[in-house]
């Protein structure tokens, strides 16, 4: 049978270079966007509206699926969104905005899907995690907690799914050159701020560069593909530039100060 795979905010990005490829690949893509729209969407790829953080809007698009394919393989949890601002005055609004976009979206799709993927005997749920969830990253605090968030829902859901032959992986990209960066929130009261306004510019100058100048999503699209492909994939993989990945490997190894040293080193602080 052709795998049925789907793939959360696929209307840019990451999500749309995975849909994109996956479809090219032969399998039977399905792709969400909060508003529908097939004009957003690659060659091949069935585009389903789906409000992440509405978990009555996750069902009927998985219901949707189901109806016309009768069956549901491979979950690619990559809806996100970035609020760029400082911890102690970011507002409700934006905490509640990012934890749930980020982690309550996920943990909505995953709860819709696992009875399908049970179903069909075994699947795979891939969580687009970050480096900035094994790191934290400066001015993106509530972004670094949503993806440790989904660090740590991943590790236990995939003790808990494994008897039921679903394989939870975890991918986590360092910079890649997507829309992202033009559509991350701004927290107004830290660009403002006297406090914390000016070192805020200096670290997303760099934060931004980074992104910009970071690479093709096309690379996670052919990883995706790869754990798609494997009878036994890692748990975990990270991806993207040679110096990122590594610093975030040395983490266990490097001490916390020297560490956190380094990190306000390479973000101007």
């Amino acid at each position: 049978m052709n795998t049925v795979v789907l793939i959360t905010g696929a209307s840019s990005g990451i999500g749309k270079a995975c849909a994109g490829y996956l479809s090219a690949k032969g399998f039977s893509v399905y792709g969400t966007s909060r508003k529908e729209n097939p004009s957003q969407a690659p060659g091949g790829v069935r585009m389903l509206p789906m409000d992440v953080t509405d978990a009555a809007s996750v069902k009927k698009a998985i219901d949707t699926i189901i109806a016309e394919q009768g069956r549901l393989d491979v979950v690619i949890n990559n809806a996100g969104m970035g609020i760029g601002g400082a911890l102690e005055l970011a507002t409700p609004e934006e905490i509640k905005l990012q934890m749930d976009t980020n982690f309550m979206g996920m943990v909505n799709v995953c709860h819709a899907a696992l009875p399908h993927l049970r179903q069909a005997g075994g699947g795979k749920i891939i969580n687009l995690s970050s480096l900035g969830g094994v790191m934290g990253i400066p001015f993106q605090g509530f972004y670094s907690a949503s993806k440790f968030a989904i660090e740590g829902y991943s590790e236990t859901l995939s003790l808990e799914v494994h008897p039921f032959r679903i394989k939870v992986v975890l991918v986590e990209p360092g910079d890649f050159n997507t829309g992202f960066t033009s559509s991350r929130v701004i927290s107004e009261k830290t660009k403002q701020s006297e406090i914390y306004g000016t070192q805020f510019s200096k670290t997303m100058a760099v934060i931004e560069k980074e992104e910009t100048g970071g690479g093709n999503p096309v690379q996670i699209a052919k990883l995706m593909y790869r754990i798609i492909r494997s009878k036994h994939p890692k748990f975990r993989y990270k991806t993207g530039n040679f110096i990122q990945t590594n610093f975030a490997r040395a983490k266990k190894f490097i001490p916390a100060r020297t560490y956190q040293l380094l990190l306000r080193f390479f973000y101007n602080m």
